[in-house]
């Protein structure tokens, strides 16, 4: 059967594409096990035509991890007129809502091995450093005391959000509701307590 002809676009159009495809890619496999070679056969093109519109491989990578992390970072950013609990609220359930849709890819390039690429580590910091000032101007819209330790605790409450978003049960009846309830009462006790401290009771 003849290979299917690559449709004609635009210069800007076919590195978009390409990227669109490299990143579904990733719902199954790690940056590394990613192949160049793959991603233009399902562009219809040849691998060096890929290299037409990358400078190389690792200009390729990191255009991947740009654009998801830049369309992560845009679903980050809430109304900012709104009220402050209606606009943790609104954060909180932006980043249920991109995290459970794009889960797998999200493991694979925010979270996951990628982080630590060297190809693309900073870029992923660069994005969690983003992510982490709006967790900050969340807790100071909140009229949270503020505290030295704030940027750690900020760093604490991703780890976790993280964590719970990526391994919540989905399948339950008000799954997303339940997720947000949990995630906004973990803002408060690790955001809301920085200079006073629970102690377990006895």
């Amino acid at each position: 059967m003849p290979e299917k002809r690559a449709a004609r676009l635009s210069p800007d159009e076919r590195r978009a594409q390409l990227v669109t495809i490299g990143v579904d890619m990733l719902s199954d496999r790690s940056l590394d096990e990613l192949s160049t070679d793959d991603v233009a056969r399902r562009a219809g093109i040849s691998r060096g035509l890929l290299f037409h519109y990358f400078d190389s491989k690792r200009d390729f990578y990191r255009s991947m991890v740009q654009r998801e992390c830049d369309d992560f970072a845009a679903a980050m950013e809430p109304d900012p007129s709104l009220e402050p609990v209606a606009w943790l609220r609104s954060f909180i359930a932006c980043f249920t809502a991109y995290v459970t849709e794009h889960r797998r890819v999200y493991l694979a390039l925010v979270r996951g091995a990628a982080g630590s690429h060297p190809a693309v580590e900073d870029i992923v910091e660069s994005t969690r450093t983003l992510v982490a000032r709006r967790v900050v101007e969340g807790q100071r819209r909140l009229g949270m005391p503020d505290s030295p330790r704030l940027p750690v605790a900020a760093r604490a409450w991703m780890a976790f959000a993280e964590e719970a978003v990526t391994n919540w049960p989905l399948d339950e009846p008000d799954a997303l509701d339940a997720l947000g309830a949990f995630l906004e009462s973990g803002f408060v006790a690790l955001l809301g307590t920085l200079d006073r401290p629970v102690a377990l009771p006895g």
